[in-house]
């Protein structure tokens, strides 16, 4: 019997470097599902005719094919053949682009990786000293950790300028603490992350929103806010939450100059750095002596790590962040903290990175296909800022999403003052996979090309 023709759908080219010829197949197999060119029921070619058509072996096709379905992107029919399986149940759950969390890298073990990453730190750990208080701040190991995954963003980071956290909001909620008093004023761009209005509230400091143009946060518009008695700026300046606008170089050079002229202490709240293609050098390179910087593990490889790193400004000692962290969280888990030091030191955090990061390249590329209102996205982001069409106002999207089994988050959520913009944040990491994000992209997509349906009248 003859090979069955392969179909023009199956426009794969196998790419040199472009990672195992097999998992290019899967990948290819995935995408097409999320965009709709093969649909449940279709039938995939024999493995003999794809791997001909590929230019590749025979056993590369059947590799393929048995990741597809440990992926239950295909069935085996045995006889009649392999084809496009139906969606699972679970995709009727909701799926959660409200949260801004790291996607989980195709193709590599997570499981394995965390075991094999315990083992370790229980086989060069005193069990008894990660089950019992420590000092706040890190140990000499943790702290030397942070200054090697710093490296990766200074070129160089100083092990006793580096201070261990449990988490980047309670690093910006023990230097609100540290360095400034109640009813102060903080410093923030008028859309900016909500972790640090409620902080702000909660200690009892105001936010002070400054003016910003295409590039970020308007030198002048710092000056005038410290001019008033503001004492602390808080900026967010590489693939900003929610915008995903970097803040070019010469852009921070002239807030560092301002933020010198007119004395104001700068917090650096740099989660997206190693996710951003060509970030320029942190705001912390051109104001060392005047930034706190924050860096989470949180937003890079993995929430469940709880582990922060603040790197004090230069000349200045830990003491009053301690103090101030001390008050309401004494100290990093130990366990969680030496998970992520083990990584660090053995390799296994930047091979999570790498496969974020790859995963995060490809899932903005699914935006950009599907969303038209986000601009073009930049690669490695992790969530989407979408403005909105006339008809839809952000409330009435975002009720009308759930009911589509879609969460997103709209703009007054990270908006100071009256009159938030016309928008929804779309974070791309909760989807489990791109088949599923594709989906709810799409789903999206549908949703905003209509117009919202009255609302019912209440008729007793």
């Amino acid at each position: 019997m003859q090979d069955m023709q392969v179909d023009d759908k199956w426009d794969l080219k196998i790419t040199r470097g472009a990672g195992a010829r097999y998992l290019q197949i899967v990948d290819f197999i995935e995408r097409a599902i999320g965009d709709g060119r093969l649909v449940a029921g279709d039938r995939l070619p024999p493995q003999r005719s794809l791997a001909r058509s590929l230019g590749v072996d025979l056993t590369t096709v059947t590799h393929a094919y048995t990741e597809a379905r440990r992926r239950q992107l295909i069935d085996a029919r045995g006889a009649l053949g392999t084809f496009v399986a139906a969606p699972r149940a679970e995709l009727a759950r909701v799926v959660d682009m409200s949260m801004n969390v790291p996607p989980q890298p195709d193709g590599l073990d997570f499981q394995d990786l965390l075991r094999r990453g315990l083992s370790q730190v229980l086989l060069h750990s005193d069990p008894h000293l990660l089950m019992t208080y420590q000092l706040g701040g890190g140990s000499a190991s943790d702290r030397a950790a942070g200054a090697r995954w710093l490296s990766g963003i200074f070129g160089h980071a100083v092990t006793s300028r580096l201070v261990v956290c449990p988490g980047a909001q309670s690093a910006l909620a023990a230097l609100i603490l540290a360095r400034t008093r109640p009813g102060d004023a903080i410093v923030t761009e008028p859309l900016a992350y909500p972790g640090i209005r409620a902080a702000a509230a909660r200690l009892g400091r105001r936010i002070v929103t400054a003016k910003c143009d295409a590039d970020g946060m308007l030198p002048d518009a710092l000056e005038a806010a410290c001019a008033e008695g503001a004492t602390l700026a808080y900026l967010n300046p590489t693939a900003q939450n929610p915008t995903t606008h970097t803040m070019p170089a010469s852009r921070r050079a002239e807030i560092a100059r301002a933020a010198d002229q007119c004395g104001i202490t700068l917090l650096e709240d740099d989660p997206y750095w190693l996710l951003t293609r060509g970030a320029p050098p942190p705001l912390a390179s051109f104001a060392p002596r005047r930034t706190y910087y924050v860096s989470t593990l949180s937003k890079t490889l993995s929430p469940g790590l709880r582990t922060a790193y603040v790197l004090l400004p230069e000349g200045r000692g830990d003491d009053d962040l301690l103090a101030a962290l001390r008050a309401f969280a004494l100290m990093a888990a130990p366990m969680t903290a030496a998970l992520a030091t083990q990584w660090i030191h053995d390799g296994s955090a930047m091979q999570l990175l790498d496969g974020i990061r790859t995963e995060a390249f490809a899932r903005c590329e699914l935006a950009n296909r599907w969303l038209s209102g986000i601009g073009q996205l930049p690669p490695g982001a992790i969530h989407a800022w979408h403005r909105l069409p006339d008809h839809w106002s952000t409330h009435q999207l975002t009720r009308a999403a759930l009911a589509e089994d879609l969460r997103v988050t709209p703009s007054d959520a990270f908006w100071e003052g009256p009159n938030p913009p016309n928008a929804i944040r779309i974070s791309l990491g909760g989807a489990e996979d791109r088949a599923r994000l594709s989906q709810a992209l799409r789903k999206l997509t549908a949703l905003l090309e209509r117009k919202p349906a009255p609302d019912p009248e209440l008729v007793v």
